[in-house]
């Protein structure tokens, strides 16, 4: 059926599959948008403790989705140097200038907090929305 939108079994929008130039602009602007704003404000300096801390802040881009994450390294001694990524919040392509913005609650769950936004108001919203920021 033409116009129709792809779901997922629970009925929510899947995002949309994308490739080329598009896909390499919206990367940019989003390692530009962690570059820029996201290190400069939460991750200043790299500062070692005894327990997890970021050592870094960067993107992914799968599927129709660019995740927000943060790298952690373990100061702890039983695993010193050890490092994990937590994801804290997502642009979901939903079609052209089109974006969905999710947030990674505590429960490890993705949770939707904005829909059909431009490029340019989500990376804002991410800027603006305290709970999309890093911890």
């Amino acid at each position: 059926m033409a116009g129709r939108q792809s779901t997922w079994s629970s009925g929510k929008p899947r995002p949309a599959p994308l490739a080329g130039p598009e896909k390499d602009r919206i990367i940019a602007a989003c390692e530009g948008f962690i570059r820029d704003v996201l290190k400069p404000r939460f991750l200043p300096a790299i500062r070692p403790t005894e327990f997890n801390y970021c050592v870094d802040i960067f993107g992914k881009w799968a599927g129709g989705r660019y995740r927000f994450i943060q790298l952690y390294r373990s100061g702890f001694v039983e695993n010193l140097g050890d490092e994990f990524e937590a994801p804290f919040a997502r642009l979901d392509y939903m079609g052209p200038g089109r974006f969905d913005i999710q947030w990674m609650r505590h429960t490890g769950k993705w949770w939707p907090l904005y829909a059909g936004l431009s490029l340019s108001r989500a990376l804002a919203a991410l800027e603006s929305d305290e709970l999309l920021h890093p911890i």
